[in-house]
């Protein structure tokens, strides 16, 4: 069977992270990715090569100069044909550029397009700048993860960009396609990524307006409120993931470990709890733990660095599609999409800056 989205055609205006890896997905499905780069070094992101080999892969490079009305006017026939644009300017960039949603629906009512932005358009924060953190911090999801000193910890992800940003215009890339198929007519889609973290604050809001407590660091057990839900020190430094919420899990883990009986219902003293479990794990190394809940009924693994996870039995079969770039090849960004309705091109190049621009425009 063909990939899901072949014969798709997408504009890719976007830059960096979040818009890249939205059209990664679109492009890993079939899609044709045009990702239109400044002449002057293209995306930023081609300071990293290796960081942009692994978010552009398969992509088309056109080098355009967009204030430019010749390069604008060369756009044109591309926009016609187009299925897809995604942009990530500030709100307003591309109305200045004569590039705006309501010019191009004029040449392709079909044309489905989508901006990416930290804020929407139409509120007070429109023309604000931010990262990832800022985000993360406005949304509130800073303060539910604390480190021991109480203030909040830098995430490990960038979870704005990608669950706020990519996600979500993938997604709705999808249901406006859907969409299309019955009206005829494309739309406009705006991704606010502070706004599209709130649905992994669904339990603190949840509890807010229901118990009308404010929700803060530890104050559940996901967040760090419960011995079951820890990560605990070994002998060696490493340390242990325990994720034993359920009351099965739990009494396994506790049989395993060796809990005395009188920590054992975490319900009573659940700090007293932690601590003997911290003890009982801190007896032991990371090996032994690993060896000794190896197959039992605990929902607990050892914390891995990055080169143990992709090396392992269990990720390493993902990395069997790749990506070339300068004369290399690393293994291509796992993503989740089914393999069933990807692309078969198991190899790709990411693209020189403007590698098709003799193909895809035609002299003036």
């Amino acid at each position: 069977m063909s990939a899901a989205l072949a014969g798709l055609r997408v504009l890719d205006f976007s830059t960096l992270l979040p818009g890249p890896l939205a059209t990664l997905m679109l492009a890993e499905a079939g899609a044709e990715v045009i990702k239109i780069e400044r002449p002057d070094g293209g995306d930023a992101m081609r300071r990293d090569p290796h960081y942009f080999a692994l978010l552009n892969r398969g992509k088309r490079s056109l080098a355009l100069d967009l204030k430019s009305e010749t390069a604008r006017a060369a756009l044109r026939p591309l926009v016609e044909s187009a299925d897809v644009l995604i942009e990530q300017f500030r709100p307003g960039v591309m109305q200045r550029l004569g590039l705006g949603y309501e010019t191009l629906a004029a040449i392709n009512p079909r044309l489905i397009y989508v901006s990416i932005a930290g804020y929407r358009s139409d509120g007070p924060e429109a023309n604000r700048p931010g990262h990832d953190l800022t985000y993360a911090a406005e949304s509130g999801l800073l303060s539910l993860a604390a480190g021991g000193d109480g203030a909040p910890v830098l995430p490990a992800a960038l979870v704005a960009d990608i669950a706020g940003g990519s996600y979500p215009a993938v997604l709705n890339v999808l249901l406006a396609l859907r969409r299309r198929d019955a009206s005829g007519r494309g739309c406009r889609v705006e991704i606010a990524m502070r706004d599209g973290l709130l649905p992994f604050l669904y339990e603190a809001i949840a509890d807010r307006q229901a118990l009308g407590v404010e929700p803060k660091a530890g104050y559940s057990p996901a967040t760090g409120g419960s011995p079951r839900y820890q990560l605990y020190r070994t002998l060696d430094g490493r340390h242990l993931a325990v994720a034993a919420v359920e009351e099965k899990f739990w009494r396994n883990f506790c049989e395993a470990i060796g809990l005395p009986a009188s920590f054992r219902d975490d319900a009573r003293d659940p700090a007293a709890t932690q601590q003997a479990v911290a003890e009982r794990i801190a007896s032991r190394s990371g090996a032994e733990w690993e060896a000794r809940l190896d197959g039992l009924d605990v929902c607990c693994s050892l914390v891995r660095n990055v080169g143990e996870a992709m090396s392992g039995p269990e990720l390493a079969h993902l990395f069997d599609r790749s990506v070339r770039f300068d004369a290399r090849t690393l293994g291509a960004l796992p993503l989740p999409l089914s393999r069933s309705l990807l692309c078969d091109d198991a190899c790709a190049s990411a693209p020189a800056l403007g590698e098709a621009n003799d193909a895809l425009l035609k002299p003036a």
